[in-house]
């Protein structure tokens, strides 16, 4: 079952075309990849779906709703909810404080920032920081300041935040970006562990081709803002026009 859709997405900036009439769907429960060439519309693409940009046409439904026109925040409660490609933390205050402002955001909307006198009162908040800490293997962490985490668990904290607003579909951009082979190994691990545990279905934007074919149910394949090829990792690794956009025609 269809769980978001774009229909003929589209987004320029001046005479650019950075989308171009991007159509395509993300089934409920899957792992769906969006990949291509360096300034293939990836980002852009992923940001039109949440509202961090305005597309210059089509419409991006989730579920039941047209979301096209939401703003970053309202898509978040619609929903969706997005990793970002480098850690967003607050390094000065610990991990459990961190995930708290999302889980505090997520369940009572806006709020002043003095909200940290008053947490003791909101349980809920509580119930959902521990249960995305203990996700993302970092609940033993919890007190720990944010800054003083190796790179791949500063990592880990953003997914758990991005994670607080308990989303149907969780966007992941980059999220092996500056990691260690080890590091990358764990993620791709974690990654797998959360759509089992959280029931999630997840939209990632990756340039590690090995992850994508590992990890990925289907994969979306775009390139100077067109789609050049949709369907499973097989399909993709079998399609000449996607050899020809990454390697010049060498087979993947």
């Amino acid at each position: 079952m269809s769980l978001l859709r774009t229909d003929g997405l589209t987004k320029q900036f001046g005479g650019l075309v950075a989308v171009d009439e991007v159509t395509f769907e993300v089934d409920s429960g899957e792992t769906r990849a969006v990949i291509g060439p360096n300034g293939a519309g990836k980002s852009t693409l992923i940001n039109c779906i949440t509202g961090a940009l305005e597309p210059t046409a089509g419409t991006v439904e989730f579920g039941d709703e047209d979301i096209t026109s939401l703003e970053p925040h309202e898509t978040v409660q619609a929903g969706v909810s997005k990793s970002f490609q480098t850690a967003s933390i607050f390094p000065e205050m610990t991990v459990r404080e961190n995930v708290e402002i999302a889980a505090l955001a997520s369940e009572h909307g806006s709020f002043s920032f003095d909200f940290l006198k008053r947490l003791s009162g909101f349980d809920a908040v509580h119930d959902i920081t521990d249960r995305m800490l203990e996700s993302v293997e970092l609940l033993g962490d919890a007190d720990v300041e944010a800054a003083s985490l190796p790179y791949g668990d500063k990592r880990r904290l953003e997914i758990a935040i991005a994670l607080a607003s308990e989303p149907e579909l969780l966007l992941m951009d980059e999220p092996t970006a500056g990691m260690s082979p080890d590091e990358t190994a764990a993620t791709v691990d974690l990654v797998e562990q959360l759509q089992e545990d959280l029931d999630l279905t997840i939209l990632i934007v990756e340039h590690d081709m090995e992850i994508i074919f590992q990890i990925a149910d289907r994969i979306l394949v775009l390139n100077r803002g067109q789609v050049i090829a949709d369907g499973t990792p097989d399909e993709v690794q079998e399609s000449e026009q996607v050899q020809e956009a990454y390697l010049g025609g060498v087979e993947l």
